[in-house]
Parts: C-alpha cells; sequence; structure tokens
C-alpha cells in the first residue's frame, strides 16, 4: 500500500502488480464503501488474469476515517493527484485504465481527459438520485457524456439511481441485480474482462511507434 499525499489529505492506494503488465487499471470506490468492495474485487481479479496491474485508491475522506464523502472538486483533485504520483512512479509508462463504482465512477469520468486514460470503467454508475415524488432528480448523464475514450458501465437491472442509455463510444451491460451489484458478480467480471482486451489492444495500435 501507498500513502500519498493530495491537496486534501492522505489517499492510500492499493497495488495489485502482475509480472510485464500491458497496461493498469485504477478504480475507486463508491460513496460510503471501500475499496474491498465484492464489484471492484471482482473485476481487479479478471484484469489482473489479462495482464493488467491494478490499483484500488481510497480517498482521503475514508482514510481519515469518515463515511460522507468529500465535495466533488476535493474528490476530483485527490484523484488526479493519486493518478498522476502513479503514472510517473509504479505504473510508469503503462496505458492506463480508470474507473470505479458509484462514485468512484462519476469521479473517473470527470476526470479521465486530465489523467489521459485510455478508457473508463464504471461500476454502478449513479445516473440520478432516486426519489419518490416530483420534481425528477438532475441526471449525471453529461459526466458520461463528456467522456472521449471507450466506456464501460455495468448496471444492476434493478439499480434505483437508473441506466444510462449506450451510445457510440459507450458500452452498457445489464446483470443481475441493484445498485450494489452483488448478486451476480461472475457476470460483472465478465463484462469487464470482455471489454478491457479491446481497449487495451486499441491503444496500443494507436500508440506512436517508436
Amino acid at each position: 500500500m501507498l500513502a500519498l499525499d493530495t491537496p486534501h489529505g492522505q489517499a492510500n492506494a492499493h497495488l495489485e502488480p502482475v509480472d510485464q503488465p500491458r497496461a493498469a487499471l485504477v478504480l475507486g470506490h463508491g460513496a460510503a464503501g471501500g475499496v474491498t468492495s465484492r464489484d471492484l474485487v471482482a473485476v481487479a481479479a479478471v484484469a489482473r488474469s489479462q495482464g493488467l496491474s491494478v490499483a484500488l485508491v481510497e480517498q482521503p475522506y475514508r482514510v481519515a476515517g469518515r463515511r460522507s464523502p468529500a465535495p466533488a472538486r476535493q474528490l476530483d483533485a485527490a484523484w488526479a493527484a493519486v493518478v498522476e504520483h502513479l503514472r510517473s512512479g509504479e505504473l510508469r509508462g503503462l496505458p492506463l485504465v480508470v474507473g470505479g463504482r458509484s462514485s468512484g465512477a462519476r469521479v473517473a469520468c470527470r476526470t479521465a481527459h486530465a489523467t489521459g486514460a485510455i478508457g473508463v470503467l464504471c461500476l454502478a454508475f449513479p445516473l440520478r438520485p432516486p426519489r419518490r415524488n416530483p420534481p425528477p432528480a438532475q441526471s449525471r448523464l453529461p459526466e458520461l457524456d463528456e467522456v472521449a475514450v471507450p466506456t464501460l458501465v455495468v448496471q444492476g437491472e434493478r439499480d434505483p439511481f437508473g441506466i444510462p442509455p449506450p451510445c457510440a463510444r459507450r458500452e452498457v451491460v445489464q446483470v443481475r441485480g441493484d445498485h450494489s451489484l452483488r448478486t451476480d458478480l461472475e457476470a460483472v467480471a465478465a463484462a469487464a474482462g470482455a471489454w478491457l482486451p479491446g481497449v487495451v489492444d486499441q491503444a496500443a495500435r494507436a500508440a506512436p511507434r517508436r
């Protein structure tokens, strides 16, 4: 584990390296959860099996023992600082896929361009807060639409936060279950495992030859 300074306190990066990695996957946790969430663990395992080193990032508010998430700008700044450290250090020279579950997926989307990601992997993207009464909650779809690289969204078919629509750059896979994605972890891992190789291969083909 790496303890890393960010503009908003210490973050932790839990590294799971592989021998001779072809790329790296950096994942963030949900608002009230941690890096041991079952879907994150399942996706990290399948990524390593495909030759990707993995880093699971714990935001400063969680390291400090708080459950309530920090404001979005602080989350984004801390995440960007961690990714910059990893890109210049432990994951140096590797194509980088970023992502996370729920709130972590939103952070990865908002910062995808700044972190130089080749792809974004979203687990249980919270499209809109569930509300029982009108007016409808504001959609977070613009955060997904602004991502300019290939994106995978794995969503529970009964997720009360809704299901984002697919588009040219975005694949959406529905699996059994709700926002927790605990019902069918094999399907979650299979979706990530089917998508990751294509993204890494596409980046390799597009890389300038030396």
